[in-house]
């Protein structure tokens, strides 16, 4: 089936390059798709970066301009072959990326769109007021690209090489998507503490697919500027960029193929817009913002998801067939059982006034479980943020496995073979069940985005894979595997986040309250695992409400109250702790 809807696509796409020869479009028409294509470039790469990556950017048409500018330059002023000046264009645009993205991207709430804001601005200006780029005049006499001997200054000769460059941008953020990079990439929005949990450097992926994006717009302005064959400032000022991000958001944000629907709708709608509205008010003026404001706003109040999932459904999560005969990811290494894994002493966490952690200490050996237990608001989540690296401590150490990880990044920890499930399930609703297992495996992959785009991670994508399937299948719950991770019960996303654990193959895996939501074979289940891993010589920190689940697992409980670490020992003894009876299981009486 997937070769055949390729196959179709393949000859839907040459039906279409080879319209514009057909004699049947006219030549305005085809200059206007032409713009469509430039601007589906741009919108594309905004779709990674809005509507996957969660980073609003107003300023992607001065990475256009700036690959324009770029290329009129070289070509105009020193000569250079329009085509040699393609790579130096994205160079250029790829290190102003670089130097804007490393301050914009570590933003976040309203600083970030107000930064992309300013820098758009700034270089929209910037180019207006260099004399040598002609101040805002701007460069003509841009030379026409050339296959050969023949000028491509025909608009349908034009159309061919724009919308190859659209199918390829395509494809390329089609293939990242769906893979490792790209599972880290939508993590990022919904997700983001559970993908800093689980080893994603998150300051990275988003710079990364900053710079990418830049690259896509940098690959529009190139081929701008030769099609117009002059560059002024006004089609890179904030103006274009709200236009560019308004197409992404009105086709749908995290749709590839929403961005090239947004750019049509939009193109189309400024062209007739330009014309009508001067004649309807009487006078000339920049009226299609008015008219863009207002289609936006109206786009956000009854289709906040795009036009796409209206027009073609809600997209199903991608069924991955299973490849026999694959390797599996190498194991970790584990210590030897009984050996010291976690050491926590004298940790105090104040938030303000109040004591959330006092002075705790405990320890976690390999092929240990051990409960962590109090009544609401006792810290035990906060200790395990605490340990993970979520939070950091104000007095005390932490060691995990002989090292200091106080003050860690979760990444670091994770690298190290801690894992974690959260107290209130962090999964990522649109993508497969299977998708979010996997994440808990991106540290035991090495493949990039570069190796994504060329589809060159296909052997590793199936190892990460054929691990989480087996992850699954150790829950119980390897029929919902393609299904979207949204419309499971609370009960099975506890298993997912345990499944998800599992995946980073780790030697500690610490589960906050992992039974809630549980039926009572799904619990029996889940100790059994919980067992299973202790045999493995896998140490587990438990923190659970159920006492008898707990108890009949664990081989040694601390009890906090109130942030402070009331008893330890053995589950017969701490349940007749006059303490414990006191402040958590109901009194003496």
């Amino acid at each position: 089936m997937a070769a055949r809807a390729n196959l179709i696509a393949a000859l839907l796409a040459l039906v279409v390059l080879a319209l514009p020869f057909s004699g049947v479009i006219p030549a305005y028409w085809v200059t206007l798709f032409n713009y469509i294509g430039i601007a589906s470039l741009v919108a594309i790469g905004l779709v990674l970066l809005t509507g996957v990556g969660g980073m609003t950017s107003f300023g992607q048409a001065a990475f256009v301009g700036l690959a324009a500018y770029t290329t009129a330059v070289l070509t105009v002023q020193f000569g250079v072959s329009p085509w040699l000046s393609l790579p130096v264009s994205l160079a250029v645009t790829a290190l102003g990326a670089l130097l804007v993205g490393a301050v914009t991207v570590r933003l976040s709430g309203h600083f970030l769109p107000l930064g992309t804001l300013a820098w758009g601005v700034a270089l929209f200006y910037l180019f207006g007021n260099l004399s040598w780029l002609g101040a805002h005049d701007g460069m003509s006499g841009i030379p026409p690209l050339r296959i050969g001997g023949h000028a491509l200054t025909d608009g349908r000769q034009f159309f061919v090489l724009v919308w190859l460059a659209v199918v390829l941008a395509v494809v390329v953020a089609q293939n990242l998507l769906g893979a490792r990079a790209g599972r880290a990439l939508r993590a990022l929005r919904r997700s983001a503490h559970a993908a800093e949990a689980f080893g994603i450097d998150i300051a990275g992926a988003k710079l990364r697919i900053f710079i990418f994006a830049a690259m896509l717009a940098g690959l529009a302005g190139w081929l701008y500027a030769h099609f117009q064959r002059s560059v002024a400032p006004g089609p890179f000022g904030v103006n274009a960029g709200i236009e560019y991000l308004l197409m992404a958001v009105v086709g749908g944000a995290g749709r590839v193929y929403g961005a090239i629907l947004g750019a049509t709708g939009i193109t189309f709608l400024r062209d007739q817009v330009q014309d009508l509205l001067p004649v309807l008010v009487g006078s000339a003026g920049n009226y299609e913002i008015v008219v863009f404001g207002a289609v936006l706003v109206l786009a956000l109040q009854t289709a906040p998801n795009g036009l796409w999932p209206i027009l073609f459904g809600p997209p199903a999560p991608a069924k991955i067939p299973a490849r026999r005969g694959v390797a599996k990811l190498a194991p970790r290494a584990r210590p030897e059982r009984g050996s010291r894994l976690l050491e926590v002493d004298r940790v105090r966490k104040n938030f303000g006034g109040l004591v959330a952690v006092n002075d705790v200490g405990f320890e976690v050996r390999a092929g240990e479980i051990v409960g962590l237990i109090g009544p609401n608001g006792a810290g035990k989540s906060t200790t395990f943020n605490l340990i993970c690296g979520a939070l950091d401590i104000d007095q005390g150490a932490i060691r995990f496995r002989g090292e200091s990880i106080a003050g860690a990044a979760p990444q670091r920890i994770a690298a190290r073979g801690l894992g974690r499930t959260f107290q209130h399930a962090d999964i990522v609703a649109d993508m497969s069940v299977l998708e979010n297992v996997a994440l808990g495996a991106h540290l035991r992959g090495q493949a990039g985005m570069v190796r994504a785009m060329l589809r060159l991670d296909r052997d590793e994508e199936a190892r990460l894979l054929g691990e989480a399937a087996r992850q699954l299948e150790r829950v119980g719950l390897s029929a919902d595997a393609h299904k979207p991770a949204g419309s499971l019960a609370l009960g099975q996303l506890r298993l997912v986040e345990v499944a998800r654990a599992l995946c980073l193959d780790p030697v500690l895996v610490l589960m906050d309250e992992p039974a809630a939501g549980l039926r009572h074979g799904e619990k029996k289940a889940l100790a059994s695992l919980l067992r299973e891993l202790r045999a493995d010589g896998v140490g587990v920190l438990l923190v659970e409400h159920d006492m008898d689940f707990v108890m009949s697992l664990a081989d040694r409980l601390v009890v906090l109250d109130f942030g402070t670490r009331i008893a330890e020992g053995v589950p017969a003894t701490v349940r007749r702790d006059p303490r414990v009876l006191e402040a958590y299981l109901g009194g003496v009486a």
